[in-house]
């Protein structure tokens, strides 16, 4: 029975060990991109919040003018 040549052991060892470096890749790229969705939706949700006071503060505004 002949053996494995080294060079097809080392082809399916690469192959795997790509396979394994892809998925790292993956799973950092999905952190990232959860990072960066947070980050502007805390951005987002501020702008809101600076949005709903403003109003508030211009409706105030406006009922004390009118007395």
């Amino acid at each position: 029975m002949e053996s494995i040549p080294i060079w097809v052991i080392a082809v399916i060892l690469l192959i795997f060990f790509s396979g394994y470096m892809a998925l790292r890749a993956m799973l950092a790229e999905r952190k990232l991109d959860q990072q960066f969705i947070e980050r502007e939706g805390k951005i987002y949700m501020e702008r809101i919040r600076e949005d709903r006071m403003k109003r508030q503060r211009d409706h105030n505004s406006e009922i004390h003018e009118n007395n």
